[in-house]
């Protein structure tokens, strides 16, 4: 169940909970037990949510979850105060320093990643034409909610609280978290949550991040939360509060922090880039981590394939190439177990040569995981492909038949060989030529592209100047 708190002093809060109570098939109850002013009295009740309004502002309401019937989430349905002009937001609690806008000094309170993303998607597509939607980073409180917690805010002044359509679009988005769990589900015994360090109040890269990928965000701790925080080593507790709050073990760090790095170093967090956050999404985490063992890391350019993808884009942890398998050392059947082999360079140089997009698109499709250089823009040495050959992942065959094709674009002929491609054309010789008394220049390339030309008043034929080539490209490496 998730609970919704009202706050009579917030004119935006009461004008979204009226959508609600109209949208969201509430009835209304009545608690005798709690006094009006702290959430009883006349409530409100459907399937997934309860509603209860307060008459204090949402900040300074602490330990709020008490007044519900042990919910899994909080909503606090909410103004946002700013010069942003019309925006819809969301964000956690706390505070990074000194608490002057509620809850206690240094202390967060617990994020909803998962719910997080959810709402930041849900408003995107509520929002009215002249809304902006954001992440906003934790900047107030309360600290002490009871369960994990976010504010849905509409922004970002007068006009706007009052607006039917920004408050009902809140209200919609707010209604369609019904069912979305506060954290996403363990892999690999983490979750795909990461916190968010630096960069501005209004977060536009964790916005992406957590609109973009399958990695969702806690707490951000903008530039002027790092201000407010002081010395990351000093203030280890409150960083690691950030993690705890958050349930993960990642972080994005924005901008140029080295203290604040080795801070999350020290408490054993990983940091993370957003190039590595996109290329895992949709990748089991246990590959992820075999992967960047047994070949290079993800910012030095590994990238995975469709097949992973295709069998494990939805998190998978037990079969397939998940959790369940050689990745783990679990000792699963062959049939899951993957091994690395080194690609076939000079092919891949040539193919890459004649279609570069195509021959990427093939290393894609074949292979579970691969090396690339040049940000990801050509291949590279080797690939993590099944070890024991999957009936629909005959990474070998299917790989070297692209790439074939692909050769075929330039050469007369292709072979496929057990132990190589051979390849063959009819080229022009520029030695032919110049012995043929044919100056260098433009008749040079009339001749490369096929047609004749005139020395000396004689004929010089494109054939006369073009030989028969055989180009051999062993497989498996150098």
């Amino acid at each position: 169940m998730i609970g919704i708190v009202e706050s009579r002093a917030d004119e935006a809060s009461e004008h979204v909970c009226e959508h609600l109570r109209r949208l969201g098939s509430f009835e209304a109850r009545t608690d005798p037990d709690r006094a009006n002013a702290e959430g009883g009295g006349t409530y409100h009740r459907s399937d997934a949510f309860e509603l209860r309004s307060f008459d204090a502002l949402h900040l300074e309401l602490d330990r709020v979850a008490d007044a519900f019937d042990d919910p899994d989430l909080i909503v606090f349905a909410s103004r946002h105060s700013g010069d942003t002009g019309p925006l819809l937001s969301a964000h956690p609690t706390g505070n990074f320093g000194d608490a002057e806008y509620g809850g206690a000094d240094r202390s967060l309170a617990r994020a909803p990643p998962n719910a997080l993303a959810a709402v930041i998607e849900a408003l995107a597509e509520h929002a009215p034409e002249a809304y902006d939607v954001s992440l906003e980073c934790t900047h107030h409180g309360p600290t002490d909610v009871g369960a994990p917690s976010m504010f849905v805010e509409l922004g970002s002044g007068p006009e706007q609280w009052a607006d039917p359509a920004g408050a009902e679009a809140v209200a919609r988005a707010i209604l369609d978290v019904a069912g979305v769990a506060a954290d996403a589900p363990l892999e690999n015994d983490i979750r795909r949550h990461v916190v968010g360090f630096g960069g501005n109040h209004y977060a536009p890269r964790f916005t992406r991040i957590a609109r973009e990928t399958d990695w969702a965000v806690g707490h951000v701790v903008a530039d002027w939360s790092l201000d407010e925080l002081g010395s990351p080593a000093a203030n280890a507790d409150v960083v690691e509060q950030a993690f705890a709050q958050s349930a993960a073990d990642c972080a994005v760090v924005e901008g140029s922090h080295p203290a604040l790095e080795s801070a999350i170093a020290d408490l054993d967090f990983r940091i993370v880039g957003e190039t590595w956050l996109r290329e895992t999404a949709g990748v089991p985490l246990a590959l992820v981590e075999t992967a960047e063992d047994r070949l290079v890391g993800v910012e030095d350019g590994l990238r995975f394939g469709d097949p992973v993808r295709e069998r494990g884009g939805e998190r998978a942890t037990a079969s397939g190439y998940g959790a369940g398998s050689e990745l783990t050392g679990s000792g699963e059947p062959a049939s899951t177990r993957l091994a690395v082999v080194d690609l076939p360079t000079d092919l891949l140089d040539v193919a890459a040569g004649i279609d570069r997009e195509a021959t990427m698109a093939a290393i894609d499709e074949a292979c579970v995981a691969y090396e690339t250089t040049e940000a990801g823009n050509r291949p590279g040495d080797r690939a993590l492909v099944p070890g024991d050959g999957l009936p629909d992942h005959d990474v070998p065959q299917r790989l070297l038949g692209s790439l074939a094709a692909i050769l075929r674009e330039r050469f007369d002929s292709i072979t496929v060989e057990a132990d190589r491609i051979v390849a063959e054309e009819t080229a022009f010789d520029p030695a032919l030529a110049i012995e043929a008394g044919v100056p260098e220049g433009p008749a040079f390339g009339k001749l490369s592209a096929g047609e004749p030309v005139a020395v000396d008043g004689e004929t010089v034929a494109p054939e006369d100047v073009h030989e028969r080539r055989r180009v051999e490209f062993p497989l498996g490496g150098e």
